[in-house]
């Protein structure tokens, strides 16, 4: 949507407009009544206004990406454009940073009662300080000298998306490139943040503050891999750090393991866990109408504690049956397997004098070294795939599939395999496949893109109506 009207109007007024609905909708979210006032009417009010954040975010990315490259130099584009992508990064981290302040100061029931409004009430004033910045921002030089030519087009999502040969590069810079891009991202700095606070027991806090260090010490190389890639290329950049991703997740991850719950290591370890059942189903998007089997309450529980198991066929005439060491259970009573954890000695709270601190952050940087990888070049990358006419359109598409569906899924994908296969880590299975998927497609379909002169595209329009694509082989 967004992506059209900035290729028929301009970058600058639309990103202003996403901006405003981005940080209206934001703010909004601390307005909300509950549903004790309001009823139904509250939830389905909060997820209109997600679904408002989710619309401008589709063009606040390519908006952003399409205007600061157009004016970059040639020889610095990925280093002028690497500058946006921090800004998800230390987002993540302001983020962090004002909800643990505030879970800290206020504490738990209070957070929970009506303190996790002001996270959101607090991004009034970043929507302030960003319209006034975009308020004084010229219009890209490259799409003004277009459209005085008058070769913008007319139909941009025409253009972009039934045009096969432009199409063919979207697919490609989809499969090829964001969709592993998205998917390391999400592993590297949000599903880190989930591990560590579901799988491993960790607080809110200290997690906060573990990734929070992290980022702060990983977010330069941005700049770093962005500036590289003007000197050696995007394209192997992204795919090298998708490659070396999907090679390390289980080591690093089972490293957290071992450098953050110890006692969690070592009670796996010497306690085998099996359940017994055939009644098991994965719930990728569980309802209020969905019925969980005795199995898949027994599974949620053990995963959910941070335990791995060994499935086995189902014993005759029971619905589940779990043996925690030498402890066996019939069916499912949450209080009887918190008995049994009890019993053989789980270690029900995590502790945090035995956190390997400089381990710890070591790991969690390498995770975010690895987003910076993928995530510092792929602007650059993805504006120089497309023509000037159509180049927010298109690019809008791949980006946000990508990180969006690809990236976004991961959370929910990873929990639901991690319960189904009854193993921690499972659940990193999904975006290694995917970070391979997109390392196999980039090499052998996509070309390098760096040397590509956007500056003077509008130059090439003249005296064709559809230039073609740039981004494919052959």
């Amino acid at each position: 949507m967004f992506g059209r009207i900035g290729d028929l109007g301009g970058r600058k007024y639309t990103f202003l407009i996403t901006i405003v609905v981005m940080g209206a909708s934001t703010a909004a979210v601390g307005l909300l009544p509950t549903y004790a006032t309001i009823g139904f009417l509250a939830p389905i009010l909060l997820v209109a206004l997600r679904l408002l954040q989710g619309l401008a975010l589709g063009g606040e990315y390519g908006g952003a990406a399409t205007y600061v490259a157009e004016h970059a130099p040639q020889h610095k584009r990925g280093y002028d454009t690497s500058w946006i992508q921090t800004t998800a990064t230390l987002g993540l981290f302001l983020a962090l940073v004002i909800i643990g302040f505030c879970r800290w100061k206020m504490g738990a029931d209070v957070f929970k009662s009506w303190g996790w409004r002001i996270p959101f009430l607090f991004s009034i004033f970043l929507l302030a300080f960003s319209v006034y910045i975009r308020l004084k921002l010229q219009e890209s030089p490259i799409f003004k000298a277009m459209k005085a030519e008058g070769k913008g087009s007319k139909a941009p999502l025409r253009d972009s998306f039934a045009n096969w040969s432009n199409a063919k590069i979207v697919l490609l810079a989809l499969f090829g490139a964001t969709a592993g891009q998205g998917v390391v991202w999400y592993a590297g700095q949000f599903y880190a943040l989930f591990f560590l606070t579901l799988y491993l027991k960790v607080d809110y806090l200290t997690a906060y503050i573990l990734i929070g260090v992290s980022l702060i010490i990983g977010t330069p190389f941005f700049i770093v891999f962005g500036a590289l890639s003007d000197k050696i290329g995007r394209k192997w950049i992204i795919l090298a750090g998708c490659l070396i991703a999907a090679v390390t997740y289980f080591p690093l991850f089972k490293a957290l393991t071992h450098n953050v719950n110890p006692a969690l290591e070592q009670y796996v370890a010497r306690t085998p866990i099996t359940v017994a059942a055939t009644d098991c189903k994965m719930h990728i998007f569980p309802t209020p109408k969905t019925v969980f089997s005795p199995c898949d309450k027994a599974k949620d529980f053990l995963t959910k504690s941070g335990l791995s198991f060994q499935s086995l066929p189902a014993v005759g005439g029971e619905t589940v049956v779990t043996k925690i060491g030498s402890v066996e259970l019939r069916g499912f009573n949450e209080d009887d397997y918190k008995a049994a954890l009890k019993t053989t000695g789980y270690p029900e709270k995590i502790d945090k004098s035995a956190i390997n601190w400089p381990m710890t952050i070591l790991i969690l940087f390498i995770l975010v070294i690895y987003v910076t990888m993928v995530y510092g070049p792929i602007a650059a990358f993805l504006v120089e795939l497309f023509p000037t006419r159509i180049r927010y359109t298109s690019m809008s598409l791949p980006y946000h599939i990508g990180n969006g569906w690809f990236g976004g899924m991961l959370p929910l994908l990873a929990t639901a395999i991690v319960a189904s296969r009854g193993n921690i880590y499972a659940g990193l299975w999904y975006p290694i496949i995917v970070a391979l998927m997109s390392f196999v497609i980039g090499s052998l379909f996509i070309r390098e893109t760096k040397d590509r002169d956007i500056r003077h595209e509008y130059l090439a329009v003249r005296g064709t109506e559809s230039p073609r694509p740039s981004g494919a082989t052959g």
